[in-house]
């Protein structure tokens, strides 16, 4: 049985309470908070109406207090629904209309509490009991009082729902937030029940308000120990839905009977239709080519749509939908407009042929007839003409070998790093005596994509062609460390310049700043179309050290040539034997012809 002893307790649980509370009204913007605030306030109004009945020494008093404490009483399963719903993302049911029907059997039992002098609809009878020297209150609960206490379980029980959910998530801060919680609200909820239903011998003081000490802890935990609202699950309901509304493919849900259930705005774009005219029609009628697509899978060619005057080409994927039967139950019709990607392909193909055949074909022509002026007269503007030719045609084969690139991609069989230094820096032996190279291969049957071939041979002719230095030398090495190849090119040349670094790592070029060619791009995107990375730096005293690092491919199951040759027997003049066999078994693959390429990019 409990006496005034319970005074210290009571005080415990306003204390924990009001702490967690102004906690609470800390985090007032996130969501959930202003109910968990409302929640605890009435935790704490409960408590202290309870020390005030305690301390009352008449009938009429006690009783005052006792009408009074249903203000937090009912505000409590109240808050607890919506700070469950707001919390956990479902805030469209947050709204005035809903928090005043939820209400509206709160507020009645406040009104019925306030009067129930004049009626008996609350409390039957109500006596004072002297025990031991104390005295309390005693009321029979008359039957609005059973109907409020179901009521309030009710809403206990309904705003735990969501919360469950999170106890099973896969986030261990929203296990701990939920479960923090869910503790706080089922002591006083159990102690409650067990009060309500006799069970639990209390002389007559409902000690729930006891129990909001270990609620107070509770909140408390989940405020401070879980980051209550640090770290929120509420986006998590959100996100889907503003995935699909703003992805930039159009999407069309079906379901099994091929009707339109969903679509998103980017697919009311495409398909140039009303969403709400669109919804509950067939399939057929909304999606061209409809009876064409694939029941799963992408389909082969493009869809064609013609909205508003445009033409719209477009890859489409079907996607199924199944239950938790493994049962179809309908499909995700997905819409990537590739309009733009087929016209700019179409630009690279004139590009291209232009770069092939255009523009080497007039460079050609302006470098014969500078060749004959040169012969019959050796004049500087003639001399001018055909050094600016020979740059035209340097970089029309720059930007051939760029649309090769494209076109190759990381597509071509990996290769051998030690056999692809070593082939490299062969031709560069050949083409520039005077420059000392030094290679160190890795000594491992390490593999890299084919993509790397053109990347290693500007690197290493670039910079061999352009090191005016008295002693000129360059050092290729390679290291692998399993699973990643890091290939370094020093030189003691003129470097590159600080502009043409700062370019490359923009990663755009403006009308302003911008590179000189074609050559660090075209490395650039080699070593990124490999998977890897290439750094661009200064050496000492003088000279460039480009990095590049890429992974580690597997070896092709196809017998390798450059692996049958061992890297000794590419010295000298073996290397020269070499490089024309590789000319013929790997050049003529991408189609790329050798030539003489510049050190500026």
């Amino acid at each position: 049985m409990f006496d005034l002893s319970i005074t210290p307790l009571l005080f415990a649980a306003v204390i924990v309470g009001m702490t967690a509370a102004l906690l609470a009204w800390r985090e007032r913007y996130e969501p959930g908070s202003i109910p968990l605030f409302v929640l605890l306030v009435g935790q704490i109004w409960w408590s202290i109406s309870l020390l005030f009945q305690l301390e009352a020494a008449t009938l009429s008093a006690k009783v005052f207090w006792m009408n009074m404490s249903w203000i937090g009483v009912v505000a409590i399963p109240v808050a607890w629904l919506f700070f469950a719903l707001e919390y956990t993302g479902r805030d469209q049911y947050v709204q005035t209309r809903y928090v005043g029907l939820v209400s509206v059997v709160p507020l009645a039992t406040v009104w019925l509490a306030m009067t129930s002098q004049f009626h008996d609809l609350l409390y039957l009878e109500t006596t004072l009991v002297e025990t031991a020297g104390v005295v309390r209150l005693n009321y029979v609960a008359g039957p609005w009082y059973w109907i409020i206490a179901g009521y309030t379980y009710f809403l206990g029980i309904l705003g735990s729902i969501p919360l469950l959910e999170l106890v099973w998530s896969e986030a261990t801060e929203f296990r701990g937030q939920s479960s923090a919680v869910l503790i706080g609200t089922v002591a006083p909820w159990l102690t409650s029940v067990l009060y309500v239903t006799g069970v639990l011998p209390t002389g007559g003081i409902d000690p729930t308000p006891i129990a909001f000490a270990v609620s107070g802890v509770a909140y408390l935990g989940a405020l401070t120990r879980f980051r209550l609202f640090g770290t929120n699950p509420s986006p998590n309901r959100h996100a889907p839905e503003l995935l699909f509304e703003e992805m930039n493919q159009g999407a069309i849900v079906v379901d099994s009977n091929d009707y339109v259930v969903e679509l998103n705005g980017e697919a009311v774009r495409s398909l140039g239709v009303e969403r709400p005219a669109a919804l509950g029609e067939p399939g057929s009628e909304i999606v061209p080519e409809y009876n064409e697509l694939p029941a799963d899978g992408a389909m082969s060619g493009h869809l064609t749509i013609e909205t508003d005057g445009r033409t719209g080409k477009y890859d489409v994927t079907v996607t199924e939908i199944t239950n938790a039967y493994d049962r179809v139950i309908g499909r995700v019709i997905s819409l990537h407009d590739i309009t733009d990607y087929l016209q700019q392909q179409q630009r690279l193909e004139v590009l291209n042929r232009v770069l092939r055949h255009n523009i080497r074909t007039e460079t050609n022509v302006i470098a014969g007839y500078a060749g004959l002026l040169t012969d019959e007269y050796d004049s500087k503007e003639a001399r001018v003409i055909k050094r600016r030719a020979d740059r035209l045609e340097e970089i029309g084969e720059k930007g051939r070998e760029i649309l090769e690139l494209f076109e190759t991609g990381p597509s071509e069989e990996p290769i051998p790093v030690d056999g692809l230094l070593e082939a490299c820096v062969a031709d560069v032996r050949s083409a520039y005596p005077h420059v000392d190279v030094d290679v160190e291969p890795t000594g491992e049957d390490v593999h890299v994509a084919g993509v790397l071939e053109v990347v290693c041979e500007n690197l290493v002719e670039n910079a061999a062609e352009h090191n005016l230095d008295d002693d000129p030398w360059m050092r290729v090495t390679a290291e692998s460390d399993g699973d990643r190849v890091t290939i370094t090119v020093a030189d003691n040349g003129p470097g590159i310049d600080e502009y043409e670094r700062e370019v490359l790592e923009s990663g755009t070029e403006t009308q302003l700043e911008h590179g000189s060619g074609l050559g660090l791009w075209l490395v650039k995107w080699g070593a990124e179309m490999a998977g890897g990375t290439v750094e661009f730096a200064e050496n000492d005293p003088t000279g460039a050290i480009v990095t590049v690092e890429v992974p580690v491919e597997p070896s092709p199951e196809s017998a390798d040539p450059w692996a049958r040759i061992p890297t000794d027997a590419l010295e000298g003049s073996a290397a020269s034997s070499f490089v024309s066999t590789r000319s013929t078994l790997g050049s003529s693959t991408t189609g790329r012809t050798r030539s003489t390429r510049s050190r500026n990019p």
